[in-house]
């Protein structure tokens, strides 16, 4: 999934503004915007990117990854992880150290 954010990032800086604003449904304030014709924040383009990395779906991957910038992009895939191991660990009534080796397949420390 990493590999995935990074090649993003790499694709966002590589891109030109121009491309970047045609391919990412800027409209002509500057601002992206979702299908409802709202802009998104960055935490719902996190939760629509890691969606759609799980579904392999490169199509929403790209729109997902166009609505912020790759640093808030990320910050909202780091976010949500943290937020995800919390959830699991007190499901499971582990550390999240413990949880987050484990979804890893790391062994234990």
């Amino acid at each position: 999934m990493f590999d995935r954010v990074r090649k993003a990032c790499a694709r966002f800086r590589g891109g030109t503004r121009a491309e970047d604003t045609a391919r990412t449904g800027a409209d002509s304030g500057g601002e992206r915007r979702t299908e409802k014709g709202r802009t998104p924040n960055l935490f719902e383009a996190a939760a629509a990117y890691v969606s759609a990395c799980v579904e392999d779906d490169q199509e929403r991957i790209d729109e997902a990854a166009g609505w912020v910038s790759p640093e808030a992009l990320s910050f909202g895939v780091n976010e949500l992880a943290c937020r995800a191991v919390i959830a699991l660990a007190r499901e499971r009534d582990e550390s999240p150290q413990a949880v987050a080796r484990a979804l890893l397949g790391l062994p234990a420390a």
